[in-house]
């Protein structure tokens, strides 16, 4: 599998009562595909699958790859903080339709090495399609560090690494170390870095939020090589990235984005909190700033 473009992390829409809401949440993944994003991830940290009952999120699944019906892949997260229901979304992932996982460490467990690696090998032999790995360990606690890699890099449906760990270091690690691994930008504060060292893909939680931007910027970056318009794109986004990435109020931001947009991404879930009137309003602020820049650059 060729792991190449934007692929959102897309939100779950909730309705006032705190169900999925999936009528907005087809207009979600309209909007994803109309804008020309080249895959989505479904189940991931940006969708609230933490909050989410295991009868919802393989009705997700279920719905998502009947709602998508093959207009671009997508990509089914199926992490859980219990292993062996890590390994059961896994073989319903595959049998739902999905065209690969998003496969990061248990958290709270904090396995070493050789015990991340077994995991995931476990995730590989209960599905069999092609896995994302997924390293972010201010989320799970531990790294997918090089003794990890060596044991599973090698393996066939092991195709590509989102690396969020936001260590620049492990972005020159990863390209230079495990050349069979494509390497995908996971800090969004890093993107530009990602591109100049050759990723060919974005899991991009910005593109909930400006999704013809994002592929816009992966166009200038990846396709055509022109890093000065792409320091254009990232001087853009960088005020709003610094919310998602430093704020502590990721899916909120992200979520008040969509609203921007015109989309109904509803509350987010407990116990994550609405953003208070303040700082609701200084990210309008930053988010409206960046709309009207990007728009420029794109025009450029």
């Amino acid at each position: 599998m060729k792991f190449q473009g934007i692929y959102t992390p897309v939100i779950t829409t909730f309705d006032s009562d705190g169900n999925i809401d999936y009528t907005a949440w087809q207009q979600v993944l309209d909007k994803q595909i109309e804008s020309g994003v080249h895959g989505l991830i479904i189940g991931g940290s940006t969708g609230e699958f933490y909050g989410m009952s295991k009868a919802e999120r393989l009705e997700q699944f279920a719905f998502a790859n009947e709602y998508i019906a093959g207009r671009v892949p997508w990509i089914a997260g199926v992490n859980d903080m219990l292993a062996t229901e890590a390994y059961q979304y896994a073989a319903a992932a595959k049998a739902a339709g999905a065209d690969a996982m998003l496969v990061a460490a248990p958290p709270y467990s904090l396995p070493d090495a050789q015990e991340l690696a077994q995991h995931i090998i476990r995730i590989d032999e209960a599905a069999g399609i092609p896995i994302i790995l997924y390293n972010y360990p201010g989320r799970t606690g531990v790294e997918m560090d090089s003794q990890c890699l060596d044991l599973i890099a090698d393996r066939p449906n092991i195709v590509a690494i989102k690396e969020s760990s936001g260590d620049v270091n492990r972005i020159h690690q990863l390209t230079l170390d495990y050349p069979q691994l494509q390497v995908s930008a996971g800090a969004e504060d890093q993107v530009l870095e990602f591109f100049v060292w050759g990723a060919q893909s974005w899991v991009c939680a910005c593109a909930n939020i400006f999704p013809s931007a994002c592929v816009a910027f992966y166009q200038a970056c990846v396709v055509e090589k022109d890093f000065v318009k792409g320091q254009e794109f990232m001087a853009a986004l960088m005020p709003v990235m610094e919310y998602l990435e430093q704020s502590g109020k990721f899916v909120q931001c992200v979520k008040l984005g969509a609203q921007l947009q015109g989309l109904t991404p509803g509350p987010v879930r407990l116990p994550m909190l609405a953003l208070d009137d303040e700082m609701a309003a200084q990210v309008s602020e930053v988010i409206k700033t960046a709309a009207q820049q990007l728009e420029q650059i794109m025009a450029s």
